[in-house]
């Protein structure tokens, strides 16, 4: 199966390559996060910073852009963000006291919080009540690994600020790669259920199947601790979701390794998006506020502090071409 833009792709997971869907990527469900490894050292060699005082990059207030809020929200002067529960280093985790959500998306958050002059308020809370809180108004806006998709531009409007890839980690030294299809034939891999790394690894698996090859053995566990254990114990060949996490915790353990990277979309370039509800009129002043932060330079601060220079985005889209509704 080849990939439109691989070139593109595989820069945006460059990260990995001294070592891709979302942990958010899925239609109905979140991936497992992975388990936060308390190491100290991102996939680019910069050191982490593990405990509550983040001491977070921040840039000024933009005036034109802050005037974009809504009324209502700009007179609360909060921006109420909804997050994960903090299970997946570097995206969103809890800091070292086990309380303090730390990581490349509330770094961006807050980032996007300097630019229109609002406070940022961060709600941890478990995937699918990320979208019943932005359902109900009760939240602004999920910074949380979000994919945007086909079917979910019906109800929530996007601003892109980081391309999506997934990854696959295999025990170190494994000496097996995946650039395709072909590859994940007969091999056992697991993968967290109702994602869209889930769909894409089923697709390959009938694809193979169709092509004479043998089927991947799919598995699905309870928790991250359970995929880890059982990689390290060889009753899975691979674990595959989100590339950045992937990466993250082979640099960690170094136990593990990014064997193979690929575009959270399959065959359209995915991309992560601060996610608000539908003609709420917020998406703007999402949009204008993470342009100035790619253009004032604070975005690559946010992104090599965790490692994630890879994936970064030279624009924020709104509402762009989202991954395609599953074929019937």
């Amino acid at each position: 199966m080849s990939l439109p833009r691989r070139a593109l792709v595989t820069a945006a997971a460059s990260l990995a390559a001294a070592l891709t869907l979302a942990a958010c990527a899925s239609t109905s469900g979140a991936s497992a996060g992975l388990a936060p490894a308390r190491g100290g050292t991102a996939p680019n060699g910069v050191t982490v910073n593990l405990t509550p005082q983040q001491n977070r990059v921040t840039t000024a207030r933009v005036d034109a852009l802050a005037a974009l809020v809504p009324e209502e929200i700009r007179k609360k002067g909060t921006l109420a963000v909804v997050d994960s529960l903090g299970t997946t280093p570097p995206l969103d985790f809890y800091a070292d006291d086990d309380r303090t959500v730390i990581g490349v998306e509330p770094d961006i958050a807050e980032l996007v919080g300097n630019v229109l002059g609002l406070k940022v308020e961060f709600n941890p809370v478990s995937w699918e009540n990320i979208f019943v809180g932005l359902d109900s108004g009760k939240y602004d806006v999920g910074f949380s690994n979000i994919t945007v998709t086909e079917a979910r531009k019906e109800k929530y409007d996007f601003a892109t600020y980081r391309l999506d890839v997934l990854g696959f980690e295999a025990k170190k030294g494994s000496g097996w790669k995946v650039t395709g299809p072909r590859d994940v034939a007969g091999r056992t891999i697991a993968v967290a259920s109702g994602t869209n790394q889930e769909k894409l690894l089923v697709g390959w698996s009938e694809q193979n199947v169709k092509d004479g090859l043998k089927p991947t053995d799919i598995k699905y566990f309870q928790s991250s601790s359970d995929y880890y254990l059982a990689l390290s114990s060889g009753r899975i060949d691979a674990y595959v979701g989100p590339n950045p996490s992937a990466a993250f915790h082979a640099v960690q353990t170094g136990e593990t390794e990014v064997i193979g990277t690929y575009s959270g979309g399959g065959d359209v370039l995915g991309k992560i998006a601060a996610t608000t509800r539908k003609d709420n009129g917020l998406v703007k002043a999402l949009g204008g506020a993470l342009d100035e932060i790619i253009r004032n330079g604070t975005y690559g601060q946010v992104l090599k502090r965790w490692g994630l220079d890879g994936e970064a985005v030279q624009s924020s889209e709104i509402n762009p071409p989202g991954l395609p509704r599953p074929k019937p």
